[in-house]
């Protein structure tokens, strides 16, 4: 904050938050909820990582931990995925094969994450989940990720997952045309104060999106998305014949 000209009330103005509370952050054992770590972050130029520290202990990708803990905050998720089922509806065979693929992570690794991911899954069971609308190509169903089994069984947990009253899960027909979703995956997450935010990642890292003006252009991506897939009941019908082919 010194470095940046920052003082409480500087600060508390800029991420809207009481500067009382400002200034109980910069004591050692007061750490922010989630939403606000990302927006000090960004005012002050840092890593999220860098600021709080403690939240990263675990040896999960450490740069998706901010998402990763938004997500659990969220009221409402809507996430596209061109290539794989997104994390939250992943089977642990399915998740082991995709992050087993290449070699590129340590068993022990590979475990870990593994474990992070099938733990974040449990905000679908709470009392007060969240709404989760994901949009996927019908090529995720079609690609082997592990063997058949895996597939089977990942293709049988989707569209049980999608029977929920707070799940859908639409399918864009393979035969569809190029659309703007190719170009690449994202999610677009609400919090319980409205604020509206959005999630990237690519090969190497991924990245939060707060400005207004970024998540709006990728909600209006997501409009077009949807009018692509199939309406709900017919996706799930697609899921469960497509299951059926890998037994």
């Amino acid at each position: 904050m010194a470095e940046r000209g920052e003082t409480a009330e500087s600060l508390a103005a800029k991420v809207q938050v009481d500067p009382k509370t400002a200034a109980r952050w910069v004591t050692a054992d007061r750490i922010p909820h989630p939403h606000s770590r990302v927006a000090v972050a960004e005012v002050l130029g840092r890593e999220v990582a860098e600021l709080w520290p403690e939240p990263f202990r675990r040896r999960d990708l450490p740069w998706f931990r901010p998402w990763a803990d938004l997500e659990q905050e969220a009221t409402s998720l809507r996430s596209y995925q061109p290539l794989l089922v997104p994390g939250l509806l992943q089977t642990e065979g399915y998740a082991r094969a995709v992050l087993g693929t290449g070699a590129l992570l340590a068993p022990a690794e590979v475990d870990e994450i593994v474990a992070s991911r099938i733990a974040r899954q449990r905000v679908l069971d709470r009392d007060d989940p969240p709404q989760l609308v994901v949009v996927i190509d019908e090529v995720v169903l079609r690609r082997p990720v592990g063997d058949g089994s895996v597939m089977a069984g990942q293709l049988r947990h989707l569209a049980a997952v999608a029977g929920r009253e707070h799940v859908q899960v639409r399918v864009i027909p393979a035969d569809n045309p190029w659309h703007t979703g190719l170009a690449g995956p994202f999610v677009l997450g609400r919090l319980p104060d409205g604020t509206e935010l959005a999630y990237l990642d690519n090969q190497l890292r991924g990245q939060v999106v707060t400005d207004p003006v970024d998540v709006a252009s990728l909600g209006r991506r997501w409009e077009s998305v949807t009018g692509e897939a199939l309406p709900r009941r017919r996706s799930i019908e697609l899921i469960r014949g497509v299951a059926e082919t890998w037994t």
